[in-house]
């Protein structure tokens, strides 16, 4: 068996941080996370560093703005994955630039783990925030740092919990609001399972230079397949809203952030169908459960049943 990968992670006390640090040292790879000591000390945050210090993930202090500590942290590892929130996707310039000076990266995940950024109709403020994502991928590509993009479509605990409906804490039981006429296919993933996809394709040469696409069969839904699955795990007919394009187009340039970014996201997926209106082409991706058919991926169906 050849030796796993060590795996640096920055970001990995964030929303999908924590699941692929997690993973990552169960899995075996001697696992790195890189932490500012604010992090470390902060209330807030002390759920999950005592979490992944169980797992076995080693904390690295520095910040990616301090040049010198992300190189130094990038010299022990192999493999760099980035999980950073919205707000630094244009500071991963900061990590290509370590990357190349450290010159020892085998392999780089920026942080992505949405919608395929290169294949998308997104509208404003949802469009922004994909080109910063795209320019990141171009920005890798020209430093020629080898490279996996990560395109898990749905985080599955962002959305099923409510059915998407904005501002509920539970899904509905009376009535339930539909974005566009309901028939594009999404794809919703659970955290965990995006982070064993992920974690297997690091080390995986099928996936060098490719977007890694997770799109299991049985988490590719419409959202009127979604609430229909709903209906009857309650044994209850919901009264139906559909919000038109126009209507929805409308709500996000009243919207303010964060909600018009959920929307317009919700507008890309929903309404043209971004995660599935594309054929994956051998010349630029590979599907994460064709790859790995030996994982046990939970599906939309069975994620539902805590619900009801």
């Amino acid at each position: 068996m050849a030796e796993k990968s060590k795996i640096l992670i920055i970001g990995a006390t964030g929303y999908i941080g924590k699941f692929i640090a997690e993973e990552s040292a169960k899995s075996g790879h001697p696992t790195y996370a890189l932490v500012r000591e604010a992090t470390l000390s902060s209330p807030a945050k002390s759920k999950i560093v005592e979490n992944l210090k169980n797992a076995g993930v080693n904390f690295v202090t520095g910040d990616l703005h301090d040049h010198e500590s992300l190189v130094k942290a990038i010299k022990k590892v192999d493999v760099v994955i980035s999980t950073v929130g919205s707000l630094q996707l244009a500071d991963q310039a900061k990590i290509i630039a370590a990357i190349k000076e450290a010159g020892n990266v085998k392999r780089f995940l920026p942080s992505e783990f949405g919608n395929d950024v290169d294949r998308t109709h997104a509208v404003e403020p949802a469009k922004s925030a994909f080109a910063t994502k795209s320019s990141i991928r171009r920005a890798v590509e020209a430093a020629g740092i080898p490279h996996t993009y990560v395109s898990s479509n749905f985080f599955a605990g962002y959305f099923l919990p409510t059915l998407n409906q904005p501002g509920a804490t539970a899904p509905p039981r009376d009535k339930v609001i539909i974005l566009g006429d309901g028939n594009p296919k999404a794809v919703f993933n659970k955290e965990v399972d995006i982070a064993t996809y992920t974690l297997k394709a690091v080390d995986d040469p099928r996936t060098l230079n490719k977007i890694l696409y997770i799109r299991p069969s049985a988490n590719i839904i419409s959202f009127n397949d979604l609430v229909s699955l709903w209906e009857k795990k309650i044994g209850k007919n919901l009264e139906k809203i559909y919000v038109p394009e126009e209507q929805l187009l409308k709500n996000i340039q009243e919207a303010s952030v964060p909600l018009n970014v959920i929307l317009a996201i919700s507008h890309a997926v929903f309404v043209k169908g971004d995660h599935t209106n594309f054929e994956i082409e051998p010349s630029f991706g590979v599907e994460a459960s064709q790859l790995y058919p030996d994982v046990k991926y939970t599906t939309v169906d069975e994620y539902l049943n805590q619900y009801v």
